[in-house]
């Protein structure tokens, strides 16, 4: 049973939807993909890239927001606070998968439970953050250099790094690759809001966003593992 629904009726279509229900064929959204593709789980999707982007930065949000509202800074000061947390979020997941690319030779066989356990350890911690945050107010910080933005870039890309050895497991180097940009465009952006939003005196719900970006970093890691157990 298939359904071919071309987004264009010329040759050069850059993406074609086909779906089937009983060969394991799926559509995916993929940068390089010309037409239609057998289900494979080492291609990344762009709708899974974006939700791992948005999940990463968070806090990189809260921390721009933040920053911006107690120490006013400039928005030329934003922009490179927001250039520093975006190659810090970009670096570290491709820091990480580089060491998990090396490892799948040797784990093979639990790669995909890797993968889970990392997500859903980084999931986890986010939910229980969220579900511990009181909303009290951060410290003030009255002076922020470009060597402290390296270090707070530093701060909110931890958790990148643990999912980046999840994604060097599950994908293709070619797939981490263009993963990798969009997390780090991703970051530069929602960086640059939340700094407009702390100027602006905005608040930013760190709380609800925080439990979201765990709830979407599970589900990643439960689509991974029902990848290996349900569909292989």
């Amino acid at each position: 049973m298939d359904i071919i629904v071309p987004t264009q009726t010329n040759s050069s279509s850059f993406f074609q939807f086909r779906f089937s229900f009983f060969d394991k064929k799926m559509l995916f959204l993929h940068p390089f993909n010309t037409g239609t593709v057998e289900y494979n789980p080492l291609i990344m999707t762009i709708v899974e890239a974006l939700l791992l982007s948005l999940s990463l930065c968070v806090d990189s949000l809260v921390v721009s927001a933040t920053t911006a509202f107690h120490s006013k800074v400039s928005y030329r000061r934003g922009i490179l606070m927001a250039l520093i947390f975006g190659l810090c979020q970009g670096l570290f997941p491709l820091l990480g998968a580089l060491i998990g690319d090396v490892a799948r030779s040797f784990i093979e066989a639990v790669d995909h439970w890797v993968a889970f356990g990392l997500l859903l350890f980084v999931g986890g911690k986010m939910i229980v953050d969220g579900l511990r945050n009181k909303g009290e107010e951060a410290p003030q910080r009255t002076v922020v250099n470009p060597g402290t933005m390296v270090l707070l870039g530093i701060a909110t890309s931890i958790d990148a790094f643990a999912v980046g050895i999840g994604m060097g497991l599950e994908h293709t180097m070619s797939d981490v690759l263009w993963a990798v940009a969009m997390i780090g465009g991703t970051t530069v952006i929602v960086s640059l809001v939340g700094v407009y939003l702390g100027r602006r005196n905005i608040p930013v719900p760190e709380r609800t966003a925080t439990i979201l970006a765990g709830v979407v970093l599970i589900g990643l890691g439960v689509k991974i593992l029902l990848e290996h157990l349900v569909l292989n």
